[in-house]
């Protein structure tokens, strides 16, 4: 499943291509992608003659803000000092030594205030807003940017026509993909009720290090399996809890219970650091994850533990081990890891 740093990846792409450009139809070839409105014809209406300002993240959510044609000038003008000012400080160096970790050789480049965090609780703020167009990509969901002329991929499942000729289509091979429309005036969450259920962003304020020892400490269930618990921090998954854990020299099944305060000082330090470097290398791509110009991501080819089992230990060279928690597998270094 695509997790933080694949969602981000995908949303940067899609601020880069998708802007300002108005939406003139689409085709929704399998219904039960669409969550919300759950007629296709209804969903598509509402897309139709808007254009997008701004895509954001919350969590592993995408939100895409909607305005009319008649609105879109005066968006275009804020919506490019924006974008322009976040790629200036993509450029800045990361200067915060509270997440490097002496492991990690990996320059980011990126600040988490340079992510689009959205914050659907707050009322809507800007009232020219013609809605949101909601897509969580689930386990193989896809958003591809492509010319209308491309040949259609087996599993596409919604198109979105625009009127540059391109072609937004979510691709989706399991089938558990969704995507909303939210009408204008409706706060997101009120929409796409999974939204009220996340937690903090890993890279807020409000996930700090002692909102994260206070969530954990009286908790008597392994430490992989809390972190893979979007109600206390939104985003993280199987790949990165699993790389964030090895970094903190912490097994997957030890009991939240059983850490001190500067185990989960650690560990916070390397959620945030990995998700920056994953980010970096454009997320991770084991099986379907593709970026909007379909392109692989990079961090498997440096990832520590995750789907490495059976090979060495890139720091000890100890047989790197796998078990399952909860159903889902965790791997770690039985030498690096206590």
């Amino acid at each position: 499943m695509p997790e933080l740093p694949e969602v981000e990846t995908v949303r940067r792409g899609l601020n880069l291509v998708t802007l300002n450009q108005t939406i003139q139809g689409g085709d929704v070839l399998l219904d039960r992608t669409l969550a919300d409105p759950s007629s296709a014809v209804n969903f598509l209406a509402g897309l139709q003659g808007t254009k997008i300002v701004q895509w954001q993240r919350r969590g592993k959510y995408l939100l895409a803000e909607l305005v009319r044609d008649s609105e879109a000038g005066r968006e275009d003008k804020a919506g490019k000092e924006d974008r322009e000012g976040a790629q200036a400080r993509s450029h800045e160096p990361h200067n915060n030594p509270s997440i490097q970790h002496p492991k990690s050789n990996i320059q980011n480049g990126y600040e988490p205030g340079a992510m689009s965090l959205p914050n659907p609780q707050s009322p809507i703020s800007n009232p020219h807003l013609a809605g949101f167009l909601g897509v969580h990509l689930r386990m193989t969901g896809q958003l591809l940017w492509v010319n209308s002329a491309e040949p259609l991929p087996k599993h596409t499942r919604v198109r979105l026509f625009f009127a540059s000729g391109h072609e937004l289509r979510f691709v989706d091979q399991r089938t558990f993909g969704q995507m909303w429309w939210v009408p204008p005036g409706m706060a997101p969450e009120a929409i796409m009720t999974g939204l009220q259920a996340l937690g903090p962003e890993p890279f807020s304020e409000e996930f700090s290090v002692s909102y994260l020892y206070e969530q954990l400490h009286h908790r008597h269930r392994p430490i992989k399996s809390a972190l893979l618990d979007q109600a206390i921090v939104a985003g993280i998954g199987n790949i990165y809890a699993d790389e964030a854990l090895f970094l903190s020299g912490i097994r997957p099944e030890k009991l939240c219970t059983r850490l001190s305060h500067n185990q989960v000082k650690q560990l916070h330090a390397n959620i945030v650091q990995v998700l920056l470097d994953s980010i970096e290398a454009k997320g991770t791509t084991f099986s379907t994850f593709r970026n909007v110009e379909g392109v692989n991501g990079n961090y498997g080819g440096r990832a520590w533990v995750y789907a490495r089992d059976g090979q060495p230990c890139r720091t000890c060279g100890t047989v790197i081990a796998r078990l399952k928690l909860a159903g889902r597998s965790a791997h770690f270094c039985p030498r690096c890891q206590k």
